[in-house]
């Protein structure tokens, strides 16, 4: 049996912030943007869809109480979300749980609750997600989306994508 190196089991953090870091780097785009003029609050209301074609596997998290920064009952977290064509991540909110969005694959589309029109993220981009996000994705490409999701969970009960 060989033994390989794997930097997301070795070092969660280090692969959180090459996640981060690759959100930054010049000639990532970053997406995600409402369009001038279509920012209007409640905008996209909640809908009661549930998940389908979706998986959502947590690869590294690190409990922030115990890192210098010590901030209690929070956990950085990197997740690999697969999303099958026609797939479905239910509504959900990020008031208390920021993120940063990174499309490896494919192509989905956001419905979010202060824009008015829908939203299309493609391969390469990312997209931040802060306390005035509340939306809901869809596949709407030909082909499996891989999604990249480092986020600041606060609520470990929190079972929204």
């Amino acid at each position: 049996m060989t033994n390989t190196f794997s930097p997301v089991r070795s070092m969660p953090g280090l692969a959180a912030l090459a996640l981060l870091g690759a959100a930054l780097l010049p000639g990532t785009a970053n997406a995600g943007q409402c369009p001038a003029g279509k920012q209007i609050a409640d905008a996209t209301k909640p809908v009661a869809y549930a998940a389908k074609g979706v998986t959502d596997n947590v690869l590294a998290s690190i409990d922030l109480a115990k890192e210098p920064a010590a901030i209690q009952d929070r956990t950085l977290r990197l997740r690999k979300l697969v999303i099958q064509p026609n797939g479905i991540v239910p509504w959900h909110s990020h008031g208390d749980r920021p993120a940063i969005i990174y499309i490896v694959q494919g192509e989905v589309t956001e419905y979010a609750s202060n824009c008015a029109t829908p939203i299309v993220h493609k391969s390469g981009e990312s997209t931040a997600e802060t306390q005035a996000t509340s939306h809901w994705w869809k596949n709407t490409g030909r082909g499996t989306a891989i999604l990249l999701s480092a986020d600041v969970l606060h609520d470990e009960g929190d079972k929204n994508m």
